[in-house]
């Protein structure tokens, strides 16, 4: 089931997007019972948000060996590596990416994005883990490189708005698909080049771990994500280019890039 967010005349909500084009509205949010409204809209006359609105983002650094090595950081690390981003870096398909002012070094970072569901996670096991989880989307998270080597921590370089695109819609039946999040497909093109190409079978910490151990530090909440790292390949954008970060079974999420717009208002199209 594919499950969107979206902008309709009487507002927002949630929906589920059929193979047939239509996207049927339902009633609340999409964790637990899912209850139809009746209402359906055809795909092109609405505008799809980020799929979900999370109370927190949690990031998974240094997670592909290839990655490590371009980043020339060090060894990979014994323990998942992991950092927050903000909820105000959402943003949805087909919104701009913005560079910070006087910045010339933000790079993308495609990855697997979990969604956590209605149970939450708190010190789960790794056997425990993926009962937590609610479905599958596309994350980006974004970066300023500079920042990053300057501060020391990654607060400020992977925090700023738009920082953190989602979507376009979370999966919950992977499986149905005959995919595993285990082994999935995972590139960027930035422009139509290929920059990154991975597999999630590359991953250092699976997702079962990378749940259990995120949720031994702090509770994930429903429609809670977990980025779970990215392959190597990242490279810098800048305004003007187009991101399309491509996933096996989920699609692809398209972002422009644009310079700073300090009248623009945080996450106003999340």
């Amino acid at each position: 089931m594919r499950i969107v967010r979206f902008a309709h005349p009487a507002g927002m909500s949630f929906g589920v997007l059929d193979g047939d084009g239509q996207v049927a509205q339902i009633e609340g949010h999409p964790f637990g019972q899912i209850s139809f409204t009746g209402q359906r809209y055809a795909a092109a006359d609405v505008r799809l948000l980020s799929p979900i609105l999370p109370s927190k983002v949690v990031g998974v650094g240094k997670n592909y060996a290839d990655h490590v090595k371009e980043m020339a950081t060090g060894d990979a690390p014994a323990e998942p590596l992991i950092f927050l981003k903000p909820s105000t870096s959402v943003i949805g398909p087909g919104d701009a990416i913005r560079i910070p002012a006087g910045s010339t070094n933000v790079h993308h970072e495609v990855e697997l994005a979990v969604v956590i569901g209605a149970r939450g996670a708190r010190s789960v096991t790794p056997e425990q883990a993926m009962a937590s989880v609610f479905g599958y989307t596309i994350g980006n998270d974004v970066s300023e490189r500079d920042m990053q080597k300057s501060d020391g921590q990654w607060t400020r370089a992977k925090g700023f708005d738009s920082f953190c695109p989602l979507g376009p819609w979370i999966e919950t039946d992977l499986a149905g698909l005959g995919k595993d999040p285990a082994d999935l497909e995972i590139t960027c093109q930035v422009d139509g080049e290929l920059r990154q190409s991975g597999r999630t079978s590359q991953l250092l910490f699976g997702l079962p771990t990378l749940i259990s151990y995120i949720s031994q530090v702090m509770t994930l909440l429903p429609g809670d994500v977990v980025l779970t790292g990215t392959p190597s390949g990242v490279g810098p954008i800048t305004p003007g280019q187009r991101v399309e970060c491509t996933i096996e079974g989920l699609g692809t999420l398209t972002n422009s890039v644009a310079g700073a717009d300090r009248a623009s208002t945080a996450g106003s199209n999340r």
